[in-house]
């Protein structure tokens, strides 16, 4: 069997519509691109990922090869979750078969949001929870107070459930100690991912020793074995690198018994690959993988979750079945246009910070991220109103300023 052609697919699904009032927030979030192979025995494979389509030169190398030559590679994850689903289709067997032994049947997996308001995140965790979801990532950000963001999740969250904060790896460690020792006490928080920059060794060494919360390390900067074995983290994340060197980290993570968190971001078809994945790797913590983020897929059935967990697919290949009609309409559509937006950052002193679309806090406050209590951000989308207008002039030629 031999690579006949790959086609190269971009598609713009429609997002959810709970956030179609909210499109600078999630903008280029339907970018998307669908990979097609095709093989000389009339076997198509399909994988999906959340970028924008590379040339068609990019593939031309594996044409007349044989997909088995990939196993393990590290090209583009949409293009391996294509190979995956031709070889597991060829065999006859799920994809997982060609990773490594089976230790599940179920991965458990979390929703995700871009950050919110508190308002906006207690729905968004009300949704999650009614959608059987049981974990709940959203990076923190320096447009909205952490603390007012979670105890906004603590007054809907059900029993059990977890959140898993990206802390954006961007801030020195006296500018995280008390966010955490503040936080403490919550029962709603499962992990905090990056915390700190990525090659403070030492501080991630001693954050792990001063908090009661996992540490997750995402793309380690010195590749994973040198963090691992200063004991940098108790999670690392996986998945975005390319599929083997995921593997690889992912079982030199069980053999010191640390624990992993999967991301592979686009729709079902990504989803798929990464419960293949999670159905080999010994230690994992949860997938993230956007596919609740779409009110339309290209797949003829979306994977269930149910009690915080999604299954690992059983059919040959990625075990996902494709709607080509759905195909081409998401391939029809066009990206969403995103309208001018001004930026209205409220501080705690009753000032407002005026920008154009989201303000660079840090930048023009001098303060890092989480370090100014009662902070709110209020994007304004241009409403075709005289006074937008106007405040958008003026922010064209003075650049940010502030009000009372």
């Amino acid at each position: 069997m031999k690579i006949a052609d790959i086609d190269i697919i971009p598609i713009y699904p429609k997002l959810a519509e709970r956030n179609a009032d909210q499109k600078i927030r999630f903008q280029s979030l339907n970018h998307r691109t669908i990979y097609k192979v095709t093989t000389d025995s009339d076997i198509t494979g399909y994988g999906d990922i959340r970028s924008g389509a590379p040339p068609k030169s990019s593939v031309e190398d594996l044409l007349g090869k044989s997909p088995f030559d990939y196993i393990n590679a590290n090209l583009n994850t949409g293009l391996m979750g294509a190979l995956y689903d031709v070889m597991g289709k060829h065999l006859e067997i799920p994809a997982y078969k060609l990773m490594g032994q089976k230790v599940r049947d179920r991965v458990p997996v979390a929703a995700w949001t871009r950050p919110a308001s508190p308002e906006d995140l207690a729905k968004e965790v009300q949704r999650a929870a009614a959608q059987g979801y049981m974990t709940f990532k959203m990076h923190t950000c320096a447009h909205y107070d952490v603390f007012e963001q979670n105890r906004a999740v603590e007054e809907v969250a059900p029993s059990g459930f977890q959140m898993h904060y990206d802390f954006n790896h961007n801030r020195p460690l006296t500018a995280v100690l008390r966010i955490l020792h503040k936080l403490e006490d919550s029962e709603v928080i499962g992990m905090i991912e990056d915390p700190l920059v990525l090659s403070d060794i030492h501080g991630w060494q001693l954050l792990r020793q001063k908090t009661s919360f996992p540490l997750l390390m995402h793309v380690p900067q010195l590749g994973g074995g040198h963090e691992l074995i200063q004991g940098c983290a108790d999670a690392y994340m996986i998945g975005e690198a390319g599929i083997g060197s995921t593997l690889a980290l992912a079982f030199a993570c069980a053999k010191v018994n640390v624990s992993t968190v999967i991301q592979l971001t686009g729709g079902t078809l990504t989803k798929a690959m990464a419960m293949h994945m999670g159905a080999v790797i010994p230690h994992v913590s949860h997938s993230t993988n956007l596919d609740d983020q779409y009110d339309e897929d290209v797949v003829k059935e979306r994977i269930e979750v149910s009690e915080g967990s999604s299954p690992v697919p059983e059919e040959p290949g990625l075990g996902i079945e494709i709607d080509e009609a759905a195909l081409q309409n998401a391939a029809s559509n066009r990206p969403t246009e995103i309208p001018p937006t001004i930026g209205i950052l409220h501080l705690p002193g009753g000032n407002k910070l005026y920008s154009q679309s989201f303000p660079d806090v840090a930048k023009l406050t001098g303060l890092p991220e989480g370090n100014i209590r009662g902070i709110r951000l209020e994007p304004w989308e241009d409403d075709g109103s005289e006074e937008f207008k106007q405040k958008w002039e003026r922010l064209s030629s003075e650049g940010p300023y502030m009000e009372q």
